[in-house]
């Protein structure tokens, strides 16, 4: 009996070492995966939170006396706007615009939300876009690895992004007495052939994306701002925060709910438009202190100034030339009477001289 319970327990022992010897380096992957994504998600929280504290989000107020929103679209082939283009792949540490938020958008760091078919944004839980449909929506190669999309820096269309919407608040704060504007919105825009057969580009705006969401991530990646001076760099947030970009509005938030091309008749009147509201923003913003119009004033008054001084010296000319002309012509006169007066006196004692005779 005792060497049945002996057998039993080295049998059992036996076992036990087996199935630690076997288990171990699943175990060990097992745990390893899951300290990774502990310390991976510890580490986005912390970064999130240190950032925030760093680099502070500028929202527009809730509460402002006065509000316009307007749609810009850059064109990413203007010399304003490169910086947000190139490099077209990464290089080292440099990334464009739309590569750093695709890659942390496949991250799930931030969201993107859906392009509705009036062009309006809308950041509801209903918007938001899964990372795998906005893959398969534009035909973007990838591969699941780890529950995660891995897409490689060549497959990633950042070279057909060739311009961006974003929506602007030009607002009055009257806690502060400034004016302000700031960028609430970014819609990356993708330039293709509708189809193989094509060579017509068709525009594709993909997603919009918070800028109030992303901001603080936006704070922490810098861009090259001039093709001179390689040194010179700033973050995407201080370029979009100082209006660095150049963009032609297409649209403005409207009662009607309208884009210009839908309520004017042709090119020339969207140009004409664009300039308009560009005037209006201006003109607001000049007379909300009363501030007057320096060059146009200046530029006034210098002219009549030297008008009337041109005037007044012309005049004077003329009246110093008449006072000359004046004064020459008295001598004369005065030089003619005394002529006459010695004439007429020489003849009468001549002729006194010839009665004595």
């Amino acid at each position: 009996m005792k060497y049945v319970s002996k057998l039993v327990v080295i049998i059992a022992v036996s076992l036990m070492g087996q199935y630690a010897v076997a288990q171990p380096p699943a175990r060990i992957k097992e745990n390893a995966k899951k300290e990774q994504k502990a310390a991976t998600a510890t580490v986005t929280v912390n970064m999130t939170e240190r950032a925030k504290s760093q680099y502070p989000a500028t929202v527009v107020p809730q509460e402002v006396v006065w509000k316009r929103d307007i749609y810009r679209s850059l064109d990413l082939k203007n010399e304003k706007n490169a910086s947000l283009y190139y490099p077209v792949e990464p290089m080292g540490g440099s990334v464009n615009l739309f590569t750093y938020v695709f890659r942390l958008i496949l991250d799930g760091t931030i969201t993107a939300y859906k392009y509705n078919l009036d062009g309006y944004e809308s950041f509801d839980e209903e918007n938001k876009i899964a990372p795998k449909d906005l893959l398969d929506n534009y035909r973007i190669y990838y591969e699941e690895q780890d529950g995660g999309f891995v897409v490689n820096k060549s497959d990633v269309p950042s070279g057909e992004v060739l311009s961006y919407y974003i929506k602007e608040s030009n607002y009055y704060d009257q806690r502060t007495a400034t004016y302000n504007t700031r960028v609430t919105a970014i819609c990356p825009v993708l330039h293709r052939t509708a189809n193989e057969f094509s060579t017509e580009i068709v525009k594709y705006p993909m997603f919009w994306l918070n800028y109030d969401e992303i901001s603080t991530l936006l704070a922490q990646q810098t861009l090259v701002t001039s093709s001179y001076n390689n040194v010179s760099s700033m973050t995407i947030n201080d370029y979009f925060v100082k209006n660095c970009y150049d963009g032609e509005i297409y649209k403005t938030v409207n009662l009607r709910n309208l884009a210009l091309n839908q309520y004017c008749k042709d090119s020339t009147a969207v140009k004409k438009e664009q300039a308009n509201i560009e005037k209006q923003l201006a003109d607001f913003r000049a007379n909300l202190w009363n501030t007057p119009k320096p060059v146009v004033a200046a530029a006034t008054d210098s002219t009549t100034v030297a008008s009337d001084s041109a005037a007044t010296e012309k005049s004077e000319k003329k009246s110093l030339f008449r006072s000359t002309k004046k004064k020459s012509s008295d001598k004369k006169e005065s030089a003619k009477k005394k002529k006459s007066s010695k004439s007429s006196s020489g003849g009468a004692k001549v002729s006194v001289r010839r009665t004595r005779r």
